[in-house]
């Protein structure tokens, strides 16, 4: 029933929009695909310029362009991020399609670190994007030799990690929930593996990432702070290729190539750890027993039915385990995702894409075969959307479009085995929420020095039965339920969230630009570490917690240098939030049918400055970035009412990341990482109660750990191929805290041994200095 609303809402939408349009006769158009001269692989966001008229277009997802421009003679530049650009003469007298591929630079054109051209930087109306190459990231160091895109990601302005080896992060003060992370659109709810020190993402299947830190485009919602975009290659259309690595603690294959025909491809991408092949050599029964490892698994499929149609299917799943004699304990993603793209005409183009997604985990306890139990946790996510973008004239690119979402939450079933009692089970009911949203975005060229985007989402999001809600007291205490039917409305929400963005041309290697952003936050999580684990739960907004709002402004000034080679940015933010979420103190989160009683609100606020030099061109390449910044919560029942840091405050951060080609085939890379320490609440005494010696805490956050840094080398080495000979293969050298700084994971506080009103602080660090080889290969 859930899914037909859907559908018969997405159709009218989609009729009464196109019927809106209507065509227009005195321009033609220039539209095209672009791709990757050696594999075939469609490049997004390939800049396509009119030079006479000052105005062109970028290639989307599907690498597709359009232009619409008058009759005339013309003179087109296309150019790309690490490829060769290309100038074009034509003449148009009717409309035409352009299909276009484009070469990888030479030595004197060096690939791009981060951004696509000037324009990305200087032209475009968005601003708070970045993007890294994977080519870039295979040539930074890496903890164990594994390359990790989430590592990459938290050494952007403005991005912190959420703790020494977490592959969470946090964006301009937000909280590691309010970010939104899309593999082929759909959504993973903890991307991390082995407790964080890996991320979901194996890079030999990743083709392109982008990160939206605010100016959030409005396509897209359902998180307060950033979006992280991640799309899968397509697969070699015109060879059989692979791919892989050899390492200390994983390795990974990849196959990609054409099936029958140019008009089908695949990929197929692995990855496993394997640690517990190690452990099995062990003499040690307690050791030689233990299961510690992950995998993942990509693949994908297309088909180009014709010149207007294309396919695509894309599936993810990847698992952790660990299991000893007394405890087992997994987790994992899975992620399918169907689109059809569809060429109308050379101006209206549409994706519309199902996707499905997946977290669970499962605890198991085995220490006595008297007592034993089971916990197990999963979500569910079914997305339908729909994006259309239509090129009215040189000036307005209009895109408009559908998502809606089904949410399932499994909150929790624990079984468990007592010798004496038997076997019992608890099992807290489904949670079901439903998610409507439609947005419009207008590109809009004012005049040769004034670019604005405006945009509109609308979203109604309902928590729906089957289920029971309780009511609560002014003090938390629950004091009856309601019981609501299948289908029922418990509660709904309607939130309208404006996008506007303005871009001002100083001269041709300058501009000045403004952001506003609304956004909306309908699931939230619930965590006992500020870094996330896979034991987070999920709640949805309903009766008892509203959805969370961010009002977010951005000014900037961007200016390229020497011709490209030197880009510099400094962005000003600030953000307001409000209906901002946190636990009362010693909060009871596992298997708690109330939940919401244990629930604070008030509001927050964040701001600061962000400073970026780039390098993009020649043998040494990279960014310097340095953030001010700082967060602080205002939450009704917690700190006695009182402004606190938030947990992700941290006011200065420094990354340095540089890449240098020593010689033709040899690079030396290093990165280095400095950031304030985390807000952390100590105990500051103890009190006796009923004979019982309880501790007694500080203000909420009021202290910090010690100042993160850290440095990291590597060298990679590429041996000279014969030419004739398909195998190509490099070697990777990491060193990971070349001076070994042992960097805080947790500060644990025990009681004295001798006297217990005294408290001893322990500092707990996970690395100092760790070595690493890697084998990677391609043929």
């Amino acid at each position: 029933m859930i899914f037909r609303l859907l559908i018969i809402i997405s159709f009218l939408f989609h009729v009464s929009a196109l019927s809106a349009i209507v065509p227009t006769t005195d321009k033609i158009s220039l539209s095209g695909t672009i791709k990757d001269h050696a594999n075939g692989e469609a490049l997004i966001g390939v800049t396509v310029n009119i030079c006479e008229l000052r105005t062109g277009a970028a290639t989307n997802q599907s690498g597709f362009y359009s232009i619409n421009i008058p009759k005339g003679k013309y003179t087109i530049e296309v150019s790309y991020l690490g490829y060769q650009t290309q100038i074009l003469h034509i003449d148009l007298t009717t409309s035409k399609k352009l299909d276009l591929e484009m070469q990888i630079a030479t030595k004197e054109m060096k690939e791009v670190v981060i951004s696509s051209k000037n324009s990305d930087l200087i032209e475009s109306t968005t601003m708070s994007k970045q993007q890294v190459s994977i080519n870039t990231m295979r040539k930074m160091p890496a903890l164990m030799g594994e390359v990790d895109l989430l590592k990459v990601v938290q050494l952007l302005p403005g991005v912190v990690s959420a703790g020494e080896g977490s592959s969470s992060f946090s964006v301009r003060g937000g909280g590691v929930d309010q970010n939104l992370i899309l593999l082929d659109d759909a959504p993973i709810f903890n991307a991390s593996h082995m407790m964080g020190f890996f991320s979901v993402f194996n890079n030999d299947a990743i083709r392109n990432m982008t990160l939206y830190k605010g100016d959030i485009p409005a396509s897209y919602g359902g998180r307060l702070s950033s979006l992280l975009k991640v799309q899968t290659k397509d697969g070699n259309s015109k060879k059989l290729s692979g791919s892989g690595g050899i390492g200390l603690i994983s390795s990974r294959l990849t196959l990609d190539g054409p099936l029958d025909s140019d008009k089908t491809t695949f990929i197929v991408s692995g990855r496993r750890t394997y640690a517990d092949m190690f452990l099995k050599m062990s003499h040690n029964a307690d050791i030689k027993d233990n299961e510690l490892y992950f995998y993942d698994l990509n693949a994908k499929i297309n088909h180009k039915f014709d010149k207007n149609n294309r396919v695509f299917i894309s599936a993810y799943l990847g698992n952790d385990f660990f299991n000893n004699s007394n405890l087992g304990f997994s987790f994992g993603n899975a992620a399918v995702t169907a689109r059809w793209n569809h060429l109308f005409s050379q101006k209206l183009f549409s994706n519309i894409s199902l996707n499905y997604s997946r977290f669970r985990y499962n605890l198991q306890s085995k220490y006595s075969t008297d007592n034993n139990f089971d916990w197990q946790y999963a979500m569910r996510d079914f997305n339908l959307r729909s994006d259309f973008t239509y090129v009215s004239n040189p000036r307005h690119t209009l895109k408009f479009g559908y998502t809606g979402i089904y949410h399932i939450l499994h909150p929790g079933k624990i079984t468990s085995e007592n010798k004496a009692v038997g076997s019992t089970a608890l099992l807290l009911p489904n949670v079901y929420a439903i998610e409507n949203s439609l947005y419009i975005t207008d590109e809009y060229k004012l005049s040769e020095r004034v670019l604005i985007k405006a945009g509109l989402r609308s979203t109604c999001f309902a928590d729906i039965g089957k289920g029971t809600v309780y009511n609560y007291d002014s003090n938390y205490n629950a004091i009856d339920s309601t019981v609501y039917k299948s289908g029922q409305i418990i509660k709904a929400f309607l939130r309208v969230s404006p996008r506007l963005g303005i871009n001002y041309f100083i001269d041709d290697n300058s501009s000045f630009k403004a952001s506003y952003a609304r956004t909306n936050q309908y699931l939230q999580m619930a965590s006992n570490s500020t870094a996330g684990t896979p034991l987070d739960l999920w709640f949805t907004s309903g009766k008892n917690v509203q959805p969370q709002g961010c009002h977010q402004f951005a000014i900037g000034y961007f200016r390229s240098l020497f011709t490209n080679t030197i880009e510099t940015s400094v962005e000003l933010f600030y953000k307001r939030m409000h209906h901002t979420i946190d636990f009362k103190d010693h909060a009871r989160l596992i298997m708690n049918q109330e939940l919401d009683g244990e629930l604070r609100f008030g509001n927050s606020y964040a701001y600061g400055a962000e400073f970026q030099l780039q390098k993009t061109k020649g043998k040494l390449t990279g960014w310097i970035s340095y953030t001010y910044s700082h967060a602080q919560c205002t939450i009704n029942g917690v700190n006695d009412n009182q402004p606190y840091r938030s947990p992700f405050d941290r006011p200065n951060t420094i990354y340095i990341v540089g890449n240098y080609e020593l010689q033709k085939g040899l690079y030396f890379g290093s990165t280095f990482v400095y950031a304030t320490g985390l807000p952390i609440t100590y105990p500051v005494g103890r009190m006796e109660l009923g004979g019982v010696i309880l501790p007694v805490y500080s203000k909420r956050n009021a202290y910090r750990m010690p100042d993160y840094h850290r440095m990291d080398v590597s060298l990679t080495w590429v041996p000279r191929s014969i030419k004739k000979r398909k195998w190509k293969s490099e070697w990777n050298f990491s060193l990971y805290n070349v001076y070994g700084h042992k960097n805080a994971w947790a500060i644990n506080f025990v009681q004295d041994q001798n006297d217990p009103y005294i408290t001893k602080a322990k500092m707990t660090y996970l690395f100092t200095a760790i070595p690493s080889i890697t084998y990677n290969f391609k043929f």
